[in-house]
């Protein structure tokens, strides 16, 4: 399973992506890491010429309403709607549902161990029998 870890905008704190980059990797997940003050345009080029099936966003900046939308809108221009995009960092409660809404796939807060991200993106990437 590829995941591309991404931090979109001028979000300067990369610790947290950091740290889940390497306990998806520990996981047995082939991590690319993009670094900091990726466009949406960057981190989507990236994915597509990763082929990546997750993108993991982490966003600290407050801007994770426009970001995080940008990135869903243009994996679909990109014809990769099929990647799954999840998001972490500080995004407060009443922000999630429309970031559901959007396209995110699921929202990690401060505090979400390692596994049971591992563990949420295996289930999402593992077909019912």
């Amino acid at each position: 399973m590829r995941v591309l870890i991404g931090k979109p905008g001028l979000d300067g704190h990369d610790r947290g992506a950091k740290v889940v980059a390497r306990g998806l990797r520990d996981a047995g997940f082939e991590v690319i890491y993009t670094g900091l003050h990726q466009t949406p345009q960057q981190i989507v080029r990236a994915a597509v010429d990763e082929d990546v099936q997750v993108v993991g966003l982490s966003v600290l900046s407050g801007a994770h309403n426009h970001l995080l939308p940008e990135v869903i809108r243009l994996l679909r221009e990109a014809d990769r709607a099929d990647v799954i995009v999840i998001a972490g960092g500080i995004i407060p409660d009443a922000d999630i549902p429309g970031l559901l809404q959007a396209g995110v796939a699921m929202v990690f807060q401060p505090g979400t161990s390692i596994g049971e991200i591992v563990t949420a993106i295996q289930t999402r990437l593992t077909p019912a029998p």
